[in-house]
């Protein structure tokens, strides 16, 4: 699972990827040839199947499903509990394309509770760099996205002209695999080399080396450049042999046969050839992600014939689990039930392999450090000095060593730097190899090199506000540090007013994200980011006509219609005049969008809702006023322009609430402070905010439950930042 963290723009290389995600039409399964390339047949948006289905959804929770377990029902259902109804029914839905839609019927409640505020995507800021576009791979889920060792970087800076001209060539050649030659041709024609080495900023370190044992993308941005997995996709989107080189499907669809490269070996630090890899590394490392309880849930349970019953320890015997080492060079796992999109799981965390061996030699410290992991990737760690730089070069023994573009690749750390035009005037220092722009670097840049300027492209990742509803951690859990300013009195109203889901929807509405967005990447770019859903809306597209029933009226979505418009079915059938605009069907050129726009900012929506809540805490005993306010705490990294936005978010809400809502600024003077408040909290009683905006998700493979799945019970990876469980 991806817990991705917001990023200071100007702080890292922008990425640039397609502006919206494709949705390539499925082909039947069938074995493929991975020697040149794995392309996965069986991914896409629905069925390629003609007729219709009908969602019908069975709204009664049988026994295993309603109030079972070690749950507080009481305080789940007291926020969540129409979505838990939904999406359970959704899930049983045994028609891919029936249960896409009762997803985003699903996803309509859970927006409706207020809990979580989508604010933007990852990318769409203006930015300046050295990186050939779709390069790196492009993939809307899992981590491939940040495995570099065979993006192309140029011996300086992309002009956007030619980087436009560039993009145009991927248009005609995407698929075919002889994108990479034309971008090089072009590029070397207007005078561009090629480097073998990339210089990469980041701002925050990782904090576990273990592959097995961390969802945070901190940590997994890092690790995944030294450690290979089955499969991986290429810059054309395209499922590429990694460590298998080639893989079946049964006729059932429910036993995946992988054959496994020879003669790969896992290497030190010091370039040593240790252990040779095998089948049962991957057996070992799906059982060490069950064991540590990191990224197990909804990746491997219930994906995997018994995972659940061992992660869930009632039966202890891990060879009840859908995974085994038929022979040496053999894998085979086992399925729950068929899955479309199962071996786009395949490039994420609990299906890396794991050297056991190596890791009972050095126990508990294994992960602990690069010094305390082996790998089988493109990389080793040559150099790793804690907030300065991690230095990763060439893997001696790696089995693909002779096609590798990038021999050594740089992280060159900007964390905690307090000058908001570094990451920009060290690019042309030839320092580091890309940069974001924010405001301050974005006014430089426009005077100096306007001529390189281009707007980054999205992807699925989903920013955005969490509302803690049950918040009884009003310090860090660590120390001291970003303790609320509220008194005993001011704290009680407070957890009223969150627990109560009118006040949480007027505070939805009252946030001008455009403005809150143009204070970080300008004015200019403001919107180009912006999101309105928590699952992408262009995700996934009906394979056929579906029918699902709208609040009593049987309601039909043709095929081809998209996520993002049958949410905004339901939000309008739901919430009438005071809707969120979530989908856009006018937007992209007619192929609709739910990004580029803010949907949710209405004051008169806010001001509704806010009566509304008003009206309900009066009846509780709480007394709102301006003399009496909602105070709400909202901490934020005391650097540049986060300082600014700050401010600009605690004006435009308190304007709106006409001095009865008040803003708590809770600054931390390091960023370490700001991720310790939710992002590295592990559990919901030690997230210290109200409102909190560090931390977003990105889908680990090709379907809605990668996003909703994080809102189930206990479990659910983003359930803690609302303050539960």
């Amino acid at each position: 699972m991806i817990l991705v963290l917001v990023l200071a723009v100007g702080l890292f290389v922008a990425c640039d990827k397609n502006n919206k995600p494709d949705n390539p039409t499925p082909q039947p399964s069938k074995k493929v040839d991975g020697t040149k390339y794995c392309l996965d047949s069986i991914e896409g948006g629905g069925s390629t199947e003609g007729g219709s289905a009908n969602a019908k959804l069975d709204l009664t929770l049988t026994d295993d499903e309603d109030h079972t377990g070690d749950v507080d029902w009481a305080k789940y259902d007291s926020v969540l509990g129409e979505f838990y109804k939904y999406y359970t029914a959704a899930k049983a839905q045994t028609d891919i394309d029936a249960k896409y839609a009762a997803m985003a019927v699903a996803e309509a409640k859970l927006l409706q509770t207020g809990t979580y505020i989508p604010t933007t995507s990852r990318g769409g800021n203006f930015a300046i760099g050295k990186v050939v576009p779709y390069t790196a791979p492009n993939t809307l889920w899992g981590n491939d996205a940040d495995r570099f060792h065979n993006v192309l970087v140029t011996d300086r800076v992309i002009t956007s002209a030619d980087r436009d001209a560039v993009k145009a060539l991927y248009k005609e050649y995407k698929g075919t695999g002889l994108y990479q030659e034309k971008a090089k041709a072009y590029l070397t024609s207007k005078g561009y080399s090629f480097k073998d080495t990339y210089n990469k900023a980041y701002t925050t370190e990782p904090i576990s080396w273990d592959m097995q044992g961390t969802y945070q993308s901190i940590d997994t941005q890092a690790i995944l450049n030294l450690v290979d997995n089955l499969i991986e996709y290429d810059g054309e989107g395209r499922l590429m042999s990694a460590l298998a080189t080639t893989y079946s499907v049964s006729e059932d669809g429910l036993t995946y046969t992988f054959k496994i490269r020879e003669n790969v070996m896992w290497v030190d630090n010091n370039g040593r050839a240790r252990y040779e890899v095998t089948a049962q590394n991957w057996v070992d490392g799906l059982k060490r992600a069950l064991d540590k309880d990191a990224v197990a849930d909804g990746l491997i349970t219930g994906v995997i014939k018994g995972a659940t019953a061992y992660y869930e320890g009632t039966d202890t015997d891990f060879s009840h689990v859908g995974v085994k080492a038929v022979d040496k060079y053999t894998l085979q796992y086992t399925l729950e039930e068929p899955s479309t999109f199962f071996v786009s799981r395949l490039s994420y965390n609990p299906y890396a392999p794991f050297c056991k061996e190596y890791a009972d030699s050095v126990g508990d410290s294994y992960g602990t450090s690069p010094d305390y992991i082996l790998s089988c990737g493109p990389y080793i760690v040559s150099n790793y000095t804690a907030k300065n730089k991690i230095v990763f070069t060439e893997n001696p023994y790696y089995w693909a060593k002779e096609s590798t573009n990038i021999k050594t690749l740089t992280w060159l750390s900007y964390e905690d730097n307090d000058d908001p035009t570094a990451t920009y005037t060290d690019l042309y220092a030839g320092i580091i190899d890309g940069a974001g722009l924010n405001n301050t670097s974005l006014a430089l840049a426009r005077k100096e090199h306007k001529d390189d300027i281009y707007v980054s492209g999205t992807d699925a990742t989903a920013f955005g506000f969490f509302v803690n509803v049950d918040r009884t951690a009003y310090k860090n859990y660590t120390g001291e540090e970003l303790a609320s300013p509220k008194s005993d009195a001011q704290k009680a109203v407070a957890k009223a007013a969150f627990a109560n889901q009118n006040f949480r929807m007027a505070l939805a509405r009252s946030i001008d994200k455009t403005a809150y967005n143009a204070l970080v990447v300008g004015k200019d770019a403001a919107s180009y980011s912006l999101n309105n859903l928590y699952t992408t809306g262009t995700f996934v597209s009906l394979g056929k006509d579906v029918t699902i029933d709208i609040n009593g009226t049987s309601t039909k979505f043709a095929k081809g219609t998209y996520y993002g418009a049958i949410v905004q079915a339901q939000l309008n059938a739901d919430m009438g005049e005071y809707a969120m605009k979530v989908w856009d069907k006018t937007a992209d050129g007619g192929i609709g969008s739910s990004s580029g726009f803010d949907g949710w900012f209405n004051v008169a929506a806010a001001k509704h809702y806010f009566e509304l809540a008003l009206a309900e805490l009066k009846a509780q005993g709480v007394e709102v006023s301006a003399s009496n306010p909602i105070y709400v705490d909202y901490p934020f990294y005391e650097y540049a322009y986060y300082i600014s936005r700050s401010q600009a978010l605690k004006k435009a809400i308190e304007e709106v609430f006409e001095g009865k809502v008040v803003v708590n600024l809770v600054p931390s003077s390091k960023s370490q402070g700001w991720q310790t408040a939710g992002y590295t909290a592990k559990t919901g009683d030690e997230c210290n905010y109200d409102i909190y905006d560090l931390s977003g998700w990105g889908p680990d493979y090709k379907d809605p439950s990668s996003f909703l799945d994080t809102m189930l019970p206990i479990n659910g990876a983003m359930i803690k930042l609302l303050g539960i469980y």
